[in-house]
């Protein structure tokens, strides 16, 4: 619905007036470049951080590919991550060893682009790297890195194909677009295509589309524009333009009548995703439809969702959105219907929606509560200066598609001044028209510079660490007893707020509670107050500006909220509403109970969700406060038993306010902060009796393991994910536990991941990791793999487990490796406010100082290879780990059983 936003992942306030900034006060200054041979450069400076974020972007995507070559752009930008001819070595390897965040590369339709932060010190050797894999890359390409990389691709394809609705995009592109349009095929392309691509091809294609006038560069973050502008000359002023590429302009063919198709899948509940073709993504209409679509299918106050699943409760997902591209948009309503609803019904209520839409279009407060949400998510993503949102991703997709580094701030710009007669006729425009139910110049004189670098001393050596710059931390105490816990972040005009209680899913089962009450009583706390209804909530937080979520984890429940600065006061009032007074309306919790238990069917259609649901009671045994689903969601039966009384019980119990701490980060003091609570929390007291405990009591490893088969017929891929105890987070040996799994399985480069994805081409990922508890934490083997190298993956874990603890262990390399990448990757990873709040709630969980991030650095620097060892021996057992692994039984089950893993049952989806 924010289509332009940079990739970003009560009735009584209405008259407020919209708060977010306008886009004459969001400062994101630039200067722009061009380089000789034609390369774009774009500098941000933004000195609140050591980091810089390095973004480039190639004005190629999968619309340029030819008929017959369907997935090549894709391919291609994995191959750029497999050595350049100064540098052939796998790329992740120098950028974890400096701590790089925000580290990828993506395709899209219309670019490739490939991004990292890093400490500013490690600045020139990422330009190195950039403009050697830019200029230098043609003789490091060989057939089996080709080769490697396709089976990478193709294991993607498939682990996306075997996702709930994953072969939808083929027909609706397909459907809604003319043979032979640029956009008629997905990004990741078609089996045959990718097989079919020759070495011959893919060096061609670097030839055509890899040249330096091709493509934009960023820096945003610690450097200014001299030096900026300075280094980029030094690494890429040498590389060549490349050929004049020819640029698909406006191409958005409307279709003359309806088209309809129906499409057969493994699926829970039926989906209606009607789509049309729109103005593409640089044009005013654009940010008009986004407008339209939020109003439409935006959220709790969207007209889609009001209809469809408060009132008539016969869907349980209603969405509307505008994919931009830059020939045309897809604009889009998606509808999830409740399994036993009417589909004709939904179609007609649906439809419903839209005439009235279309009729009259959006009232004067619905539109100022879309613009101030979308301002306000402007504000948050601009807060990060890289990774896949934030400022450099705003400034390349600015240059590449509308020659404006800044022209998010024209986009805001059209935002501020739209009326509700101009989103009318927008949508008019484009949803009258048929739906399918699935831009020569002259090309400039470019030039090369001499080179100055000497590319045969190999990458530029990163010498230093800067060290982590944590806030100071202030504690309080409100009047009633809640702890408060506050940090000074004055970056954004932005207040991170989150009122913690020691409950999760492990307080489920204390004292006869139910499984799933938890989550289930946190959802229903925005769906209603003694004084404000659900819609009432989401339409005062909208027109504020601000978000309020509450959930829950194995350990924590949580209620968290966004405000902006100017509207702390209202916010918090709304936050502490919430908290302390929920209404759990019977009718909402009704409404509620459907939608939660189609999100269970979804949950045991999706083979990790269904594997996570499994594990937990067989590796934790009956009684133990985590032997819950560790989805949170409870089951079917709980959730069908779940009363009134039983939520207002699991209030009362849990969420009171000496079992609360508030945190907040942001654009705020503890003078300011701390009446503000108290006012908003007065006369808020503790019950008489206490705090309920939760069985998290210590098991023990089983001599031998088990394996569960989830059967799956025709599934492409297993999905195998297996488990036991680990100690807890706190752990004293902790750091050392954590560095051990990196080496193992817990980054990219480690030697699962190595092993069955890099070497083996068997599957898109495979790692191990440690889901955070309290109490013993699970320690998993994650690998969804081909189908028919299931017996094989399985033996090759093993193997990897096994020989890590006796003839293979960690290398002194590999240590390093982890070391640094942990360390320097600190800034990074505490740029944002929500990043410091995150930090703040889990040291709380885990009873940790509040400067624990402070403290790390030391502790993985004194780490050795005895204390890795060590951790190993401790941490991983393969003989007793409990297997479960969803498949095709009738293709895998026999080469599971020559394993001899332990005692093997079978069982179905449908059985669970």
């Amino acid at each position: 619905m924010r289509s332009f936003l940079p990739m970003l992942a009560g009735a009584a306030v209405l008259a407020l007036a919209p708060v977010a900034a306008p886009a004459a006060d969001i400062d994101l200054p630039y200067e722009e470049f061009t380089l000789d041979n034609g390369l774009t450069l774009i500098v941000h400076e933004d000195r609140k951080a050591p980091l810089v974020a390095v973004s480039i972007w190639y004005h190629v995507g999968s619309k340029d590919e030819p008929a017959g070559k369907t997935g090549f752009a894709h391919l291609f930008e994995h191959i750029m991550f497999n050595g350049s001819e100064n540098f052939d070595s796998d790329w992740f390897g120098p950028l974890e060893e400096v701590g790089a965040t925000g580290l990828n590369g993506t395709t899209w339709f219309d670019r490739t682009n490939y991004f990292q932060t890093v400490p500013t010190t490690a600045l020139e050797r990422v330009l190195w790297m950039e403009s050697d894999r830019m200029g230098h890359l043609l003789g490091a390409l060989t057939q089996d890195k080709l080769d490697e990389q396709r089976g990478v691709v193709q294991n993607e394809k498939r682990q996306g194909d075997n996702q709930p609705y994953g072969m939808m995009e083929y027909s609706t592109l397909a459907g809604l677009l003319p043979a032979g349009h640029p956009y008629s095929h997905s990004t990741i392309g078609s089996m045959e295509d990718l097989e079919a691509a020759s070495l011959e091809t893919t060096k061609q294609w670097f030839k055509d589309y890899y040249g330096a006038a091709n493509a934009v560069l960023v820096l945003a973050g610690d450097i200014d524009a001299e030096t900026g502008k300075a280094l980029v000359e030094k690494y890429f002023g040498d590389i060549p333009a490349g050929p004049p590429v020819t640029q698909t302009k406006a191409n958005a063919p409307k279709l003359d009548v309806n088209k309809r198709e129906i499409m057969y899948d493994r699926v829970p509940q039926p989906r209606l995703d009607r789509n049309w073709v729109a103005p593409g993504r640089t044009t005013r209409e654009a940010v008009l439809l986004d407008l339209a679509a939020q109003v439409l299918g935006g959220g709790k106050t969207s007209r889609l969702y009001k209809h469809l699943i408060d009132d008539l409760q016969i869907a349980t997902s209603a969405t509307a959105n505008n994919q931009d591209q830059e020939l045309l948009s897809f604009y889009s309503v998606t509808v999830d219907a409740k399994a036993d609803a009417d589909r004709a019904e939904v179609e007609r209520e649906m439809e419903s929606v839209l005439a009235e839409f279309l009729a009259k279009g959006p009232t004067a407060a619905e539109l100022s509560r879309a613009k101030t949400s979308i301002k306000a998510d402007v504000l948050r993503g601009l807060e990060e200066i890289g990774g896949f949102g934030g400022k450099a991703t705003a400034l390349a997709q600015g240059a590449l598609y509308a020659d404006d580094p800044g022209f998010i701030l024209k986009q805001l710009e059209w935002l501020d001044a739209a009326t509700p007669k101009d989103v009318l006729a927008a949508a008019r425009d484009v949803m009258t028209a048929g739906y399918y139910q699935l831009e020569v110049l002259p090309f400039p004189e470019y030039s090369t510079t001499a080179s100055t670098v000497d590319r045969s001393t190999g990458l530029p050596a990163v010498t230093t660490t800067p060290d982590l710059v944590f806030p100071d931390i202030q504690e309080t105490t409100l009047n009633n007893g809640v702890k408060l816990v506050l940090a000074e972040r004055h970056t954004m005009p932005l207040v991170e707020i989150s009122v913690q209680f020691d409950a999760g899913y492990a307080a489920d089962s204390v004292d006869g509670g139910k499984l799933g009450a938890s989550s289930f009583a946190a959802s229903m706390l925005d769906e209603g107050t003694q004084r404000r209804s659900a819609s009432d909530i989401a339409e005062e937080v909208e027109a504020l500006g601000a978000t309020l979520s509450a959930g829950a984890n194995l350990d924590v429940n949580a209620v968290s909220m966004s405000a902006l600065k100017e509207n702390l006061r209202p916010s918090l009032d709304i936050l502490a509403d919430v908290i302390r007074n929920p209404a759990f309306a019977q009718s909402e919790i009704d409404k509620l109970r459907g939608r939660w238990l189609a999100a269970i069917e979804q949950e045991k259609a999706a083979p990790v969700q269904l594997a996570l649901r499994l594990l937990p009671p067989q590796i934790y045994g009956d009684g133990h406060a985590y032997a819950v689903p560790l989805t949170g969601s409870g089951t079917i039966a709980s959730i069908n038993s779940l009363t009134r009384d039983d939520l207002v019980g699991f209030h009362q119990k849990w969420m009171r306010p000496d079992n609360a701490t508030i945190f907040v980060v942001g654009d705020t003091t503890m003078d300011e902060m701390k009446p503000l609570l108290e006012a908003a929390f007065n006369r808020w007291s503790a019950p008489s009796t206490p705090t309920p405990q939760k069985n998290v009591a210590e098991v023990d490893l089983p001599a031998r393991g088990k394996v569960i088969i989830v059967d799956k017929p025709g599934s492409p891929q297993s999905l195998i994910l297996a488990a036991h105890v680990a100690p807890p987070s706190n752990a004293p040996d902790a750091i050392a536990i954590n560095a051990m799994n990196d080496i193992i399985g817990g980054q990219f480069s480690a030697r699962v991941n190595m092993n069955l994805r890099e070497d083996k081409g068997w599957a898109y990922g495979a790692y191990t990791f440690l889901q955070g508890a309290k109490g013993q934490r699970p320690f998993m083997v994650y690998a969804p793999v081909q189908t028919d190298k299931t017996m094989e993956s399985l033996s090759e874990l093993l193997k990897e487990l096994n020989a890590y603890k006796t003839t293979k262990p960690a290398t002194p390399t590999e240590l390093e490796r982890t070391v640094l990448n942990n360390v320097r990757s600190l800034p990074g990873s505490y740029e944002t406010s929500g990043d410091v709040l995150g930090s703040l709630t889990s040291s709380a969980r885990y009873g940790r100082p509040w400067n624990y991030p402070a403290t790390v650095k030391d502790k993985y620097e004194a780490l050795t290879i005895a204390n890795i060892t060590e951790a190993a021996a401790e941490v991983i057992h393969p003989e007793s780990l409990v297997w479960v692994i969803v498949g095709d039984r009738e293709e895998i089950e026999a080469g599971i059983r020559s394993l001899n893993l332990g005692p093997i049952e079978v069982m179905s989806a449908s059985d669970l």
